[in-house]
């Protein structure tokens, strides 16, 4: 069992994208802790070194669904700046989100495509209106159909359709995967600071026994 899970600083400033490195450190923590496995899959650095403007994670293990819920939101970091002293501001917000669903690619198979002889009109010959030389291909798994009546020969355009299909359901996976992206990426201005679902903060330094 496994499940994604987008964190992102928004649009915030350079503070967020470390109070997001913050609170990956302790979500990862928190999971490990509870016997699951994270595995980070993407990251975007923050301006700074160190720092995440953007972490795509996938956690994985019994209750991983669960737990994937109780960070899911927008979450705050409570701590001052470490990069300006005269902040006052304390909370640093985040993004935590499902990505949308990957769009699954398609595998091209000739088994899937059914072939059938045609007739067309238009110019050609006494050969095309005698015989069924033009090609109807449909790809059943897309529903794509393409007619091709280039040549006189009903292999080359059998040829033709098929090279037609693949071409157009690899382009529709492409675009198909570069919009799965765009909405992915969209979570970033969807960031909404204020009423978080969890509110964490630096551990408190411990201090040693004086002799």
């Amino acid at each position: 069992m496994s499940v994604l899970l987008l964190l992102s600083a928004g649009r915030g400033p350079q503070e967020c994208a470390w109070a997001l490195t913050q609170l990956l450190h302790r979500l990862n923590a928190d999971g490990t802790g509870q016997g699951l496995t994270i595995q980070q899959v993407q990251a975007v650095p923050g301006d700074r070194p160190g720092t995440y403007r953007s972490v795509l994670i996938q956690i994985s293990g019994a209750g991983a669904y669960a737990f994937a819920a109780s960070w899911t939101g927008t979450l705050c970091w409570q701590a001052p700046s470490p990069y300006r002293a005269s902040a006052g501001r304390k909370n640093w917000y985040v993004t935590a989100q499902p990505p949308r669903c990957d769009a699954q690619p398609m595998t091209f198979a000739e088994a899937d495509v059914d072939i059938v002889a045609c007739r067309t009109g238009g110019p050609g010959g006494q050969h095309r209106n005698k015989a069924s030389t033009a090609v109807r291909a449909t790809h059943r798994p897309s529903g794509i159909v393409v007619v091709v009546d280039e040549e006189r020969q009903f292999s080359l355009n059998r040829r033709i359709a098929l090279r037609l299909l693949r071409q157009r359901i690899e382009h529709g996976d492409e675009a198909a995967r570069r919009a799965v992206i765009t909405a992915r990426w969209r979570i970033h201005d969807e960031l909404v600071r204020g009423d978080p679902v969890r509110v964490e903060r630096p551990e408190p330094q411990r201090h040693g026994r004086r002799g």
